[in-house]
């Protein structure tokens, strides 16, 4: 992920002479130079563009860089916004509107003419926003000084998004056998989404997968378990249980590394010739910041992968998660998340477990080894993405984390329990309305706007369920959504 970078275009115009011309490309190198220093991605000055041609071809080379996430624009003095016209309206890269001045304050003893002459952030500002109105254009604005600690954080969650994106354009998932027979909401448009994400999204069989275990050696099985025991705590006597997770671990990964693929799926109907259902083995490779999807859910996968880039040191604290079953006591109202093997170990807290226990559902012919743990406590989101037909809709919902109330020791498997918002009742019925999946990607590292940020980067409808959140609105704003997305 680090070879990303954003690229600042400062615009001004001719007008103002050379010497103004100079202090601006001194100044915007300064800030590019300092906000490198505090931000997640290097920001490379570009240029003070002055004219239409220098706003498109800086673009037109922007769009054609695979290093360039994003351009972050800013008008230090006023730009007419005439000459951005034809350059934004052909960026196919995240934009970034950032309002700011170079000045934090007012110079009272030094404001003349000069002065206003060469810093007019708020006057080109609001011109270079109009064009961005007028042209319909999905952009981020982010208004504040440029030294200040919240501006970073803004802009760099952006930056995360926008590496997502960028990502997403590259992702492609591989999916071991097909969706798990009748289930509705994992099925999917795989066109759309390549055209929409950039996902590939194609199928391998699983005798692929069988035939790329029998080449795995003693000696890398080895090595892998080098690995288990110093990230994991060993709870369990059937070791020959974990090494052949540590097989299907390895042949997937040299399988998914082989095709480029980022993200993966597999269901519990489809293990011919396997003796065990990935668990282990795919929790550990999503510790890695692979994406995954249960039952054949190829949508979930890529979430999962893309958010974890979008989170800290780009394989944040998102992994795939479920809906299992409800606390409905009054006053004390939990959703208990798990799933049968594969949850993510970013969730945890404390050093997870390998377990090995019996699996009664599938074709296992042998107890599957997985991690078991308790998540972190905290604020949290989980996201679901879900084929509407004819278009995408990202459901976003803010959540609490908790330390779970029980203990739950009969129950081997990883597990998150949390509070929803607004509360557990009105929360499930507005998720409901909206077609949330029981397939989400958890995160405590992404938030509700960064997804919002993706969702406009990819052209995709949005919908957020908060502590705000009624049943009533929510079936407003989605009957107004409805009518929107129809007429694009």
């Amino acid at each position: 992920m680090k070879k990303y970078e954003f690229w600042f275009v400062v615009g001004s115009q001719l007008l103002y002479g050379e010497e103004v011309l100079k202090t601006v490309a001194q100044r915007a190198e300064e800030m590019a130079s300092l906000l490198s220093e505090k931000l997640p991605y290097p920001v490379v000055y570009k240029v003070t563009a002055k004219s239409s041609d220098e706003i498109s071809d800086t673009i037109k080379e922007a769009n054609y860089n695979d290093n360039c996430a994003g351009i972050i624009t800013w008008c230090h003095t006023f730009s007419p916004s005439k000459m951005w016209i034809n350059g934004l309206a052909n960026l196919q890269k995240p934009w970034c509107h950032f309002a700011t001045q170079y000045n934090r304050e007012i110079p009272n003893e030094e404001i003349d003419m000069d002065f206003m002459n060469l810093n007019q952030a708020a006057h080109g500002d609001r011109e270079h926003g109009f064009i961005g109105a007028r042209l319909r254009s999905s952009r981020k604005i982010i208004a504040g000084y440029w030294k200040d600690e919240d501006v970073h954080e803004r802009l760099g969650k952006w930056m995360r998004t926008a590496v997502g994106a960028a990502f997403s354009k590259e992702m492609r998932v591989m999916r071991f056998g097909d969706n798990m027979r009748d289930v509705a909401v994992t099925e999917g448009d795989k066109v759309e989404a390549q055209k929409k994400f950039g996902w590939q999204v194609n199928t391998w069989a699983v005798g692929d997968l069988v035939s790329e275990m029998s080449k795995v050696t003693e000696s890398e099985i080895d090595a892998l378990m080098e690995e288990y025991k110093a990230s994991y705590d060993i709870a369990t006597d059937n070791i020959d249980a974990i090494r052949y997770q540590a097989k299907e671990e390895i042949a997937m990964e040299k399988l998914m590394k082989r095709e480029k693929c980022s993200a993966f799926s597999n269901t519990f109907q489809d293990l011919y010739g396997m003796e065990q259902l990935p668990g282990l083995a795919s929790q550990h490779l999503m510790s890695k910041g692979y994406g995954y999807g249960g039952e054949g859910d190829w949508k979930v996968a890529a979430l999962t992968s893309v958010m974890k880039v979008m989170g800290e040191n780009a394989n944040g604290s998102s992994a795939f998660m479920e809906d299992y079953t409800y606390h409905l006591v009054q006053g004390s109202e939990y959703s208990l998340g798990a799933h049968m093997l594969e949850v993510c170990p970013s969730l945890a807290e404390g050093k997870p477990r390998i377990e090995t226990h019996h699996l009664g559902i599938g074709m296992n012919e042998k107890d599957p080894a997985r991690l078991v743990f308790e998540g972190k406590a905290g604020p949290a989101i989980v996201a679901s993405l879900i084929d509407m037909g004819g278009r995408f809709r990202l459901i976003v919902q803010d959540i609490e984390c908790v330390k779970p109330i029980m203990e739950m020791p009969n129950l081997p498997v990883a597990r998150v329990m949390w509070k929803a918002m607004p509360d557990l009742t009105t929360g499930l019925e507005c998720w409901i309305t909206a077609g949330g999946a029981h397939h989400t990607v958890l995160s405590y590292d992404v938030t509700a706007e960064q997804m919002h940020d993706w969702a406009n980067m990819m052209d995709i409808e949005y919908v957020h369920i908060s502590q705000d959140t009624t049943v009533e609105s929510l079936e407003h704003d989605l009957l107004v959504s409805d009518l929107i997305w129809k007429l694009k």
